[in-house]
C-alpha cells in the first residue's frame, strides 16, 4: 500500500488536509471521493530515507528460500486456505527476513483485493521476475497450486546446484588467500631481514637474489600503492561490469575460455531449457517466457540471442529455426527443442535437457576444479621455489668459496 496526502474541498467549501492509504492514485481520490466532492491536490507521501542497514537482512532472495515458499504456498492452497491467510502464514513461519517483509507487504494488498502477482511485483524488487510471472501465469490460468509446485522444483534444483559450486570453490580459493598473504609477508618481512646479511656479505650477489632484492624492496616501499592500484583496478572493473557494455563483453570473454567458457555454456543452456520448461508448463506464451528468460539468464550474450529469437518467433518461425543461428547455445540443446516442437512435447524435452545440461556443467566444474588445485600448487611451488634458491644460493655459494680456501 501506498501513502498519499491530499487536499479536499468539503460540501460547506471548506478545505482539508489529509493522508490516505491505496493501491494507487486512482484508488486514492476514489476514496477521498466519498467523503468530500472535490479533491484540489494528492501526492505521494516519500518514504524517510533509511541509511541503516539490518545486516541480519540478506541483500536478495535465496533460491532455497523460495523453493521454501513455493513448496509452503503449494501445501496450504491444497489444504484449501484463503489467498490472505497463506500469505500471512508463510510469512510468519519464514526464516528470511527479506522475505517475510516482502510477504507480510504482499498480504496487505492482497486482503485489499489485488492479486498476488500483481502485488509481490509492486513489493517483492528482489524476487525472481520468473517467480512472479509464472504466479501470475497461474492466477489467469486457474493453476495456482501447479505454478508453486512447479516453482518449488525450478529453485530446489537451482539450490542443489549453486550449492555445489560454491562448496567445491571454497577450498581452492582458501588456499590461494591464505597462499597470497603468507608470501606478501614472506617478501616484506622475512625476506629484507635476509638480505640485509645477505649485503653484509660483501661478495657479487648471483642475478636471481638481485631480482629477488628488488621485488622484495619494491613491495615493502610501495605496498601501499600495489594495494591501492589493485583495489582500484578491481573498483573500476566492478563498476563497468555493471554497465550493459561490460555485462555483454564480460559474458562474452567467459564463455570463449579454454577450460570455464564451457561451463558457463553449459550453465546457461540448463538455466534456459529448465526456465524455459518452467514457464511454458505454467501456461505463459513461448513470445513471453522466452522473453522473460532472455532477462534472466546469467549470460548476457546469451540473452541477447533469445530476445533477438522473439522477433523470429512473431514473424511465424517456430523456436527451434529462430535459435539456430545462435554462436552460444550448443547445437544439441537447438535440436532438441526442434524435436519437443515437432513431437508436440516441448516441456517434456526442455527438462529432461535441463537435467543433462545441469549434470554436464557440474562434470565440467569437477574438471576444472581437478585441474585448479594442482595448477595452484605448481605455481606456489614456483614462486617459493625462486625465494628458497634466490636465499641459499649465494650462501651456498660463499660456503664453497671459503671450503676452497
Amino acid at each position: 500500500m501506498n501513502t498519499y496526502k491530499y487536499r479536499a474541498i468539503a460540501q460547506d467549501g471548506s478545505k482539508v488536509n489529509g493522508v490516505i492509504e491505496a493501491y494507487d492514485e486512482f484508488e486514492a481520490v476514489n476514496e477521498i471521493r466519498k467523503s468530500y466532492e472535490v479533491v484540489e491536490d494528492i501526492k505521494p507521501v516519500r518514504k524517510e530515507r533509511r541509511f541503516n542497514i539490518d545486516l541480519n537482512e540478506p541483500l536478495w532472495v535465496s533460491n532455497k528460500t523460495l523453493a521454501l515458499t513455493a513448496n509452503q504456498f503449494c501445501i496450504m492452497l491444497k489444504a484449501g486456505l484463503s489467498m490472505t491467510r497463506t500469505i500471512e502464514i508463510v510469512a510468519e513461519q519464514c526464516e528470511d527476513k527479506l522475505m517475510r517483509r516482502i510477504l507480510k507487504a504482499t498480504a496487505k494488498d492482497v486482503e485489499a483485493g489485488y492479486s498476488l502477482a500483481g502485488s509481490l511485483e509492486k513489493n517483492g524488487k528482489k524476487v525472481p521476475v520468473v517467480f512472479i510471472e509464472t504466479v501470475r501465469a497461474g492466477e489467469e490460468s486457474g493453476t495456482l497450486e501447479q505454478a508453486f509446485q512447479s516453482l518449488e522444483t525450478y529453485f530446489t534444483r537451482a539450490h542443489k546446484s549453486n550449492k555445489k559450486v560454491k562448496s567445491a570453490m571454497t577450498y581452492p580459493i582458501m588456499v590461494l588467500i591464505i597462499a597470497v598473504i603468507v608470501i606478501g609477508i614472506v617478501m616484506v618481512v622475512l625476506v629484507p631481514r635476509m638480505t640485509e646479511s645477505l649485503r653484509s656479505m660483501g661478495s657479487d650477489l648471483p642475478l636471481i637474489t638481485k631480482i629477488l632484492i628488488a621485488i622484495s624492496d619494491f613491495f615493502a616501499k610501495w605496498w601501499y600503492l600495489v594495494l591501492g592500484v589493485i583495489a582500484a583496478l578491481v573498483l573500476a572493473l566492478f563498476l563497468y561490469g555493471r554497465t550493459e557494455k561490460g555485462k555483454m563483453l564480460y559474458s562474452k570473454i567467459r564463455i570463449k575460455l579454454p577450460v570455464l567458457g564451457k561451463i558457463t555454456k553449459f550453465n546457461a543452456a540448463a538455466q534456459t531449457a529448465n526456465t524455459l520448461a518452467t514457464l511454458l508448463a505454467a501456461g505463459i506464451p513461448v513470445t513471453k517466457a522466452l522473453d522473460i528468460v532472455s532477462r534472466v539468464v546469467d549470460c548476457r550474450c546469451v540473452g541477447k540471442e533469445l530476445n533477438e529469437a522473439i522477433v523470429k518467433l512473431e514473424s511465424g518461425m517456430s523456436l527451434g529455426e529462430a535459435l539456430k543461428t545462435s554462436q552460444y547455445l550448443p547445437p544439441m540443446l537447438i535440436e532438441m527443442i526442434t524435436v519437443g516442437e515437432t513431437s508436440g512435447m516441448l516441456e517434456e524435452t526442455l527438462r529432461t535437457i535441463g537435467l543433462f545440461y545441469t549434470d554436464e556443467a557440474a562434470s565440467a566444474s569437477d574438471r576444472a576444479l581437478s585441474l585448479l588445485e594442482p595448477t595452484i600448487t605448481i605455481i606456489l611451488g614456483v614462486v617459493v621455489g625462486f625465494i628458497v634458491i634466490a636465499i641459499y644460493v649465494p650462501i651456498f655459494t660463499m660456503s664453497a668459496g671459503q671450503g676452497g680456501l
